[in-house]
């Protein structure tokens, strides 16, 4: 196998995945050691996303502060629960130190009680200037904040720096610590913000003050070891295991524990925004009370009722594998006349119970029942076919949404589409698109706070439902399926009951005077797949690709990096899902429109600059969003090809997204009329 040498020289290079819907920058790109860039209608090529803290462009305070902000995710560990909840915290702090200055406005925590904390609020003067009074409790509230929630991130000194350099850019002092607003201090209403928060976090049952590590959970499994063949340790083939990894690399780049734990599976307890008791359901095991938010119910087990569905689904995630090849002949268009689901879509456009999935995902092909759109709604004319080579489109999506190292985390990346959303030209910054126009600080203030509860929700909600659920990723039911045979035919060589269905041409047995055989004799009976070929093909990620061949199925390997192979937490449901479907409901609601300014977001990848593990792809590519739940839904479809989750996972995040963003954004708006 792959030796440790060649892991290390794969995930210490520096890179940059797509994390950016309208425009991307990086200091170094994919296998051919350039940059990828994107472009649309608002920027140039290769103009910086993120700028210098120097260099605001008239950017609101608050969207200052939110650059600092996920900067800072990025140079983090990749926890996308404590990441989702950071986001969210400071997004109410400065919304709250916008709102008690504001007539109409309620602030979320400032003066009230939430989940059990007071955050009083006394008399003070009003500010002769409000707007110089919002831009300074705004500026210290996030300042505090940061700085204590990313003390010991492996990022702090950078972050330290970006935030004081900001601080002092915009004329306030570091030193002033006061939190005695009643004589009318801006500055000190900002830090007694901050210091009502960073409180009411350590309480809110993330276990902050534990480094958030885990009390009760403890896994059934031992761990899988992907650098062996097969997984013959596994004890419960629908329960999470862990990875065994000689050097374990997370998502933000960061070399970490190789015995990582679960990540977060206690979250469900911890403190939501627009979850309620009334969808809320607790399940107590070894101790614990596990809060499932929007229960979805059991997903599909070996040895249950829906067993086929279980080795359907599974097998499909395999299946899909065989497209991650650029040698691919299928040529498929990826324009938004093709792919993209009906403008006003529904939960009723998707599966209602796990047997329709079959009739809404394409097993062979690849894809899901999206037909595209008849025409751009801001042009009137048709969207322009984008046709390329399916083995390229599939890498790059698998990437673009990994957010991999550099990147802000799934919830962050949302939170960069909405910055990109805000630069539009041809945005209108017009709540739910009616209205006078809001000024930048309003616009971006409301849009944080509503984003910010809709991602903070949906990181309790998933991960409250992977606790409990703690159902298992491909590479463990692949593998252990096919250590036990075939489960097809049941008079024919290799059967087992639990075994891995046979799909001729994708999922077969290894036969006599097969290459395999030829190889090694003892593989006569085996399962082999028709697959991604993983790392072992790739020597030099600038040069080579690994293709997709036949490969025993005891080998086979997600599209992933060698040193993460699969998320630490378990698959059920997609938090990729449910995340991106809960943002793209917001900003539909917050904009007015489902489409993206301009009726479509592209993402440009250059020729051999954009892939991170192998060469690629093979030509100039732009993806191309209608609207924002077509990029939600190539991002569900992305971490099936990518080997992550299989069908099971990623229809009920959408579904809970789907609910998780309308009520955020109901309850956001409530505290922006007054009327909470």
């Amino acid at each position: 196998m792959q030796g440790i040498e060649s892991i290390t020289r794969v995930v210490t290079r520096v890179v940059c995945v797509g994390v950016v819907l309208l425009v991307a920058s990086c200091n170094s790109g994919g296998g051919g050691g350039g940059s990828s860039s994107s472009q649309s209608v608002s920027q140039p090529v290769n103009q910086p996303v993120n700028q210098s803290v120097s260099q605001p462009l008239n950017q609101s305070v608050s969207r200052q502060w939110n650059e600092v902000l996920l900067d800072a995710i990025r140079q983090d560990f990749a926890r996308p629960t404590v990441h989702a909840r950071n986001l969210f915290h400071i997004s109410s702090a400065m919304y709250d130190a916008w709102a008690v200055y504001d007539g109409t406005a309620n602030p979320y925590l400032l003066g009230d009680t939430v989940s059990g904390y007071q955050c009083d609020l006394n008399a003070f003067p009003a500010p002769v200037d409000i707007a110089l009074a919002r831009e300074e409790a705004i500026s210290y509230a996030a300042y505090r904040i940061i700085l204590h929630r990313f003390s010991s991130s492996p990022g702090a000194v950078g972050t330290e720096d970006k935030a004081d350099l900001l601080l002092s850019q915009l004329g306030y002092d570091a030193d002033n610590i006061s939190e005695d607003y009643t004589g009318g201090s801006a500055a000190a209403m900002g830090n007694y913000i901050a210091r009502c928060y960073i409180e009411f976090g350590l309480q809110d049952g993330s276990n902050e003050a534990g480094l958030y590590e885990n009390i009760y959970y403890e896994p059934v499994n031992p761990p899988i070891e992907p650098f062996l063949p097969g997984n013959p340790n596994i004890i419960d083939l629908n329960r999470w295991q862990a990875i065994k990894l000689p050097v374990f690399i997370d998502q933000s780049g960061n070399q970490i524990d190789p015995n990582v734990e679960f990540l977060s599976p206690e979250w469900g307890q911890v403190a939501p925004f627009a979850l309620t008791d009334a969808v809320k359901t607790t399940y107590s095991r070894d101790g614990f009370d596990y809060q499932v938010y929007y229960d979805p119910g059991m997903p599909p087990t070996i040895d249950g009722s829906l067993s086929d569905l279980y080795k359907w689904g599974f097998a499909m995630v395999s299946v899909w594998s065989s497209h991650l090849d650029p040698e691919d002949s299928v040529r498929i268009d990826i324009s938004p006349a093709s792919i993209g689901s009906p403008d006003n879509v529904d939960a009723s456009y998707y599966p209602s119970s796990f047997d329709e999935y079959d009739q809404f995902y394409d097993f062979f092909n690849g894809g899901d029942a999206s037909t595209g759109h008849t025409v751009n709604p801001v042009t009137g004319e048709p969207y322009t076919p984008n046709v390329k080579r399916r083995g390229d489109y599939t890498r790059i999506l698998a990437e673009f949404w990994a957010d991999g190292p550099e990147s802000e985390t799934p919830p962050g990346h949302w939170f960069v589409i909405f910055n990109e959303v805000s630069d539009h030209p041809l945005l209108e910054k017009r709540f739910e698109g009616v209205g006078d126009a809001l000024d930048p600080l309003e616009w971006d203030i409301k849009g944080y706070f509503v984003l910010g509860g809709a991602m903070h929700d949906s990181a309790v909600a998933s991960w409250g439902i992977k606790g409990w659920y703690d159902y298992l990723r491909p590479i463990s039911a692949l593998r252990a399926m096919a250590d036990r045979g075939q489960s097809s035919d049941p008079l024919g060589p290799s059967y087992h009951v639990d075994g891995i269905s046979l799909y001729p041409g994708f999922i077969e047995l290894v036969e006599a005077g097969d290459p395999l055989a030829i190889e090694d004799v003892d593989n006569i009976g085996k399962i082999k797949l028709y697959a991604w070929r993983g790392p072992d093909y790739i020597e030099d990620y600038k040069e080579d690709v690994a293709g997709v061949g036949w490969i025993l199925a005891e080998n086979w390997w997600p599209y992933q990096r060698p040193s993460f192979v699969t998320p630490p937490f378990a698959g059920y449901v997609s938090g990729h899902s449910t995340f991106s479907r809960a943002a793209a409901e917001v900003l539909t609601q917050l904009t007015g429109d489902p489409f993206f300014p301009g009726g479509m977001s592209s993402f440009e990848t250059d020729r051999r600059n954009f892939l991170v593990f192998e060469d690629g792809p093979t030509e100039d590519i732009i993806l191309e969003w209608a609207t924002y739940r077509d990029a939600s839904d190539q991002c569900s479809l992305s971490r099936i090809w990518g080997g992550i989750h299989p069908p099971a996972d990623d229809i009920p995040g959408r579904l809970i997204g789907m609910k998780i963003g309308p009520a955020a954004f109901t309850l956001a708006q409530d505290y922006f009329e007054g009327t909470n």
